[in-house]
């Protein structure tokens, strides 16, 4: 298995690990000092990451992978999630995976599913 792989590997169980509520293999995935980052957190550290994050993602019930791809030590994840109310939303996560271990995650929020927007338009416009 090339280190790409291992490292896609990593994300896939660090995903499964929502899916499944397993906080075993998600502490055992996290580096010591590991960081989490997104748009309403700021390098959050791995014990404020349990407490906030974690918790935060018990309902989510299905990953449906757009783009996963390796490059040196990070993955590159677009994914399509579902809610277990049904609410559905896109994101891209940037993992950085040293030695087996995530040492950081940077999270950009996408979209909700469907889009709230018409084709061709945006949000808060008449068209």
């Amino acid at each position: 298995m090339t280190q790409h792989e291992h490292n896609i590997t990593v994300a896939r169980r660090a995903f499964d690990a929502y899916l499944k509520r397993d906080r075993d293999t998600i502490e055992a995935l996290l580096a010591d000092d590991f960081r989490f980052t997104s748009p309403l957190d700021n390098g959050l550290s791995r014990a404020r990451y349990m407490t906030h994050c974690w918790p935060a993602g018990q309902d989510i019930e299905q990953f449906e992978f757009v783009h996963l791809a390796a490059a040196g030590d990070q993955v590159f994840a677009t994914y399509e999630a579902r809610r277990s109310g049904g609410d559905r939303f896109r994101n891209t996560e940037v993992l950085t995976i040293r030695h087996g271990k995530l040492i950081e995650v940077e999270v950009y929020f996408g979209w909700s599913l469907p889009h709230p927007a018409a084709p061709g338009s945006y949000v808060g416009s008449d068209a």
